[in-house]
């Protein structure tokens, strides 16, 4: 990212933190940066720093890969996000898409990441924005008690870890209707979820379907 779009990300984060860029206006902003530059523009925004080296991790969870800008975007759009929301992130890392879809929407957001480090950092980053409607959850997903109505996996585990935590989030859609939006990660084998057609590829969108 050049100088230029590296000081606008740093001015553009005085206006998040003052409540004055938000929403659309905020949509409108990030489609103004070059699409290459985008995921780069964002840390720069948020202040989120280089991750720290993966710590160990139980089998089944996969090192940390952040969701793009895009991605996030086009879950916002396509769930459709909004306000009176709870979107949780299963494995948010440095806490990328819950703090940038909390933005974009005015969700509320959870993250939930087992590597305390990636925790901190998250937390920090909120702290330094001033956002109080999102947290973040140092806990393994698969025995995390959860409740939210979107709930997005960016493939952050896979075999009997994704099975356990998948149950967890099938029992929050036996108490209310839930969107479960993926990206890198089928759960067709899933049978309480129903795939919706969506116009964007990057994602994959579910609905809950029990009873």
């Amino acid at each position: 990212m050049n100088d230029a779009l590296r000081r606008d990300a740093m001015a553009a984060r005085l206006d998040v933190r003052s409540g004055a860029l938000r929403g659309p206006a905020l949509t409108e902003r990030l489609l103004a940066v070059p699409s290459a530059d985008r995921d780069v523009w964002v840390d720069a925004l948020l202040g989120l720093p280089e991750p720290p080296p993966d710590a160990s991790l139980p089998r089944g969870a996969v090192p940390y890969l952040p969701a793009g800008a895009g991605e996030i975007l086009a879950m916002v759009r396509e769930v459709p996000l909004r306000p009176g929301d709870e979107l949780v992130d299963l494995g948010s890392g440095l806490g990328r898409v819950a703090i940038l879809a909390h933005l974009l929407s005015g969700a509320r957001a959870r993250g939930v990441e087992i590597q305390r480090a990636l925790v901190d950092e998250a937390a920090a980053c909120c702290a330094r924005l001033g956002l109080t409607d999102v947290t973040f959850t140092c806990a393994d997903a698969a025995e995390v008690d959860l409740d939210g109505s979107v709930f997005f996996l960016y493939a952050p585990f896979n075999g009997d870890l994704l099975a356990r935590a998948m149950r967890r989030v099938e029992a929050v859609a036996r108490r209310r209707p839930i969107v479960v939006c993926t990206v890198g990660l089928e759960l067709s084998g899933e049978r309480w979820l129903r795939r919706r057609s969506n116009s964007d590829p990057s994602i994959t969108l579910y609905d809950s379907a029990v009873g």
